[in-house]
Formats: structure tokens, C-alpha cells, sequence
């Protein structure tokens, strides 16, 4: 059946899915740094003191102290192909397209920075994509990471007139595939350093302890990722929780403490990784790569080693794979 000659384009209906990950500063620079946190800080599920107390704050004294501090974090593990974070993420993407060639259409979006999501949706409705999976790259579920990425994306729906189809890609903190892969990573990575670690820490991105009390499952999921992990890997796992920020109480033990009392305690050679984290970004390469390196040396350690993420490489896109055509059922073949 043709179209009336004044019908408007009708684009072929198609399958989209749009992975999500929290972003990143466009360049390594105080303006690009503050732009970016003034976004990230100001989102209610990151912070979740009331706007009229926080954003004076904010405004006042954290924007105009913290940006120029964290360009020059970010200015040590920027590459010239940009931000870890983003390039990892393109990765991803791209491999992922690629497997799914002819199946699905798929593109990556930032939940603070670009591309945002809404522009993404919105491009991907555009284009023909009915039926949308969103696919927030966080395998433990926190109201700040993936609660957030899914109010921005109905948020972006709200504005349709006509919506497309929506699924999301739920926690996987505790899949058996999610486990399996951390631990082929993880094995593969410790075999190729000179050292056999005396203890393996593990570093989940920290949250304060009222988060927990108010019912976010976060910790709870961290702590399972962790047993899990220990059980597949028969072996001890050093759990704790990085990225301190503000004067509240945060989530424990915290990394940095645990990394200095390892040491304190005589253990010399030490692993840490980051499962949390979908791709390596300023948290991974800076804060642990960077900083847990000095602190456990200055605590007397002789031997560290920083484990990457699963980043783009070939066990972490079986997995991201995996979990996608899960979702995917009844749309794709």
C-alpha cells in the first residue's frame, strides 16, 4: 500500500538501543570541569539536600574551588583520543553495533555531558526506532546512577507525542554471565603482572550510609557482586567503597583507609579493581591507578597493581551482548 503524495516521511520501524553511562567533561579544562559538575552536582538524586540549602553551596564555594582541582585530575589520564570514559563507551557502542549489524540500531548517550540522553531519544525516534532498549551501563542499582538515567529518559518521553515502545536493562550485580566475565577478566589481568598479590581489593564507587537507610539497594548489591565473585574465584576478596565526597557519613570501609592499613599491617603486594565500573574513567585511572599506588607505597607496600575494567574487550562485550539479546526477546530474532 503507498502513502498519500502529502503524506510526511515515515521512517522503517526498527529496534534501537541506547547504553548509558554517567559522563564526562568535554575537555580537560576548569570551564568544561565546572560546566560538567554544575549539571552532575545539581542533579536531586545525586544530592539529595534540599535545593535551596545546596545549591548556595554549590554555587558559592564548590564550583568555585573544586573544578580547577579536578581539571588537573582529569588532565592526567586524558588521552588524545579524549576522555577514557567517553572513548571506552564509543567502544562499546561500536562493538556492539557491529554484533548486532541489521538487528539493532545502537548508540550510546551521557547522562551529564554529550551526547545527552533526551538528544539521543529523540534522534533514535527520528530514525525510525518504535521499540527502544535503555541500557544503563551500572551493574548495581543506585537511585544517583541508574534511577537517574531512567527519570531522564521518561522525562525526555513526556515531551512525545507519540512514544516509542521502552524497555530497560534491569541491575545485573549478581548475573551469572556479569560474575563469569570479572572473573576471566580478572585472572587474565593478575597473569600478566610479576607478582603474586598478598591481598585483592575490591572498590565499589561510594555512596553515604543514608542512601542505605532510605532503601537504595546499592550497597547490598555491592556486597552480593563481591560474594559472589570471592565464591567463583575461590579466593578472599578486600571489599570497600572509593570517592568520599562532603562532610557526610559515606558508606565503609573507605578505600584509601583500607588500601593504608593493608600496608600498615605488612601486606606488600597488593591488586585492586573496580567491578562497578562499566569502563575505566577518572575514578579508576586517577583515584586508584594514581593515588592508591602513592598510598599504599607511603604505607609501606612494595607492589601494586591496578586491574582494568571490562572496558570494550572481547569477555566484557560477550557479556554486554548477552544481556542486550536477553532484553531484546520478542523484538530481535
Amino acid at each position: 500500500m503507498s502513502l498519500p503524495p502529502d503524506h510526511p516521511p515515515v521512517a522503517t520501524p526498527k529496534v534501537g538501543v541506547l547504553l548509558v553511562n554517567l559522563g564526562t567533561p568535554d575537555e580537560p579544562t576548569t570551564p568544561a570541569v565546572k560546566r560538567y559538575l554544575k549539571q552532575f552536582l545539581s542533579d536531586r538524586r545525586v544530592v539529595e539536600i534540599p535545593p535551596l540549602i545546596w545549591q548556595p553551596i554549590l554555587r558559592a564555594i564548590i564550583l568555585n574551588t573544586r573544578p580547577q582541582k579536578s581539571a588537573e585530575a582529569y588532565a592526567k589520564v586524558w588521552t588524545d583520543k579524549g576522555s577514557p570514559l567517553a572513548f571506552f563507551t564509543v567502544g562499546q557502542t561500536e562493538a556492539l553495533a557491529s554484533r548486532m549489524t541489521g538487528e539493532a540500531d545502537v548508540r550510546y548517550a551521557m547522562r551529564y555531558g554529550n551526547p545527552s540522553v533526551a538528544d539521543q531519544l529523540a534522534a533514535m525516534k527520528e530514525a525510525g526506532c518504535n521499540r527502544i532498549l535503555i541500557a544503563p551501563l551500572y551493574p548495581q542499582y543506585s537511585g544517583a546512577t541508574t534511577g537517574t538515567v531512567l527519570d531522564e529518559a521518561y522525562a525526555t518521553l513526556t515531551q512525545m507525542r507519540w512514544h516509542p515502545a521502552i524497555r530497560t536493562l534491569p541491575a545485573y550485580h549478581d548475573d551469572a554471565n556479569y560474575i563469569g566475565a570479572l572473573k576471566a577478566s580478572i585472572e587474565a589481568s593478575l597473569a600478566k603482572i610479576d607478582f603474586e598479590p598478598d591481598a585483592l581489593v575490591i572498590s565499589f564507587h561510594g555512596m553515604p550510609e543514608r542512601t542505605l537507610q532510605l532503601g537504595d539497594p546499592y550497597h547490598c548489591h555491592c556486597q552480593k557482586t563481591a560474594r559472589l565473585l570471592s565464591e567463583s574465584m575461590g579466593r578472599e576478596l578486600v571489599v570497600s567503597f572509593q570517592s568520599r565526597f562532603g562532610r557526610a557519613k559515606w558508606l565503609e570501609p573507605a578505600t584509601d583507609d583500607t588500601i593504608m592499613r593493608l600496608g600498615h599491617e605488612g601486606k606488600k603486594k597488593i591488586a585492586i579493581f573496580a567491578p562497578g565500573f562499566s569502563v575505566d574513567c577518572l575514578e579508576t585511572l586517577e583515584e586508584l591507578a594514581i593515588q592508591g599506588h602513592e598510598q599504599f607505597e607511603e604505607a609501606g607496600g612494595t607492589h601494586f597493581a591496578y586491574l582494568p575494567c571490562l572496558n570494550d574487550s572481547d569477555i566484557g562485550m560477550d557479556m554486554l551482548e548477552t544481556l542486550v539479546r536477553r532484553e531484546l526477546a520478542g523484538w530481535i530474532a
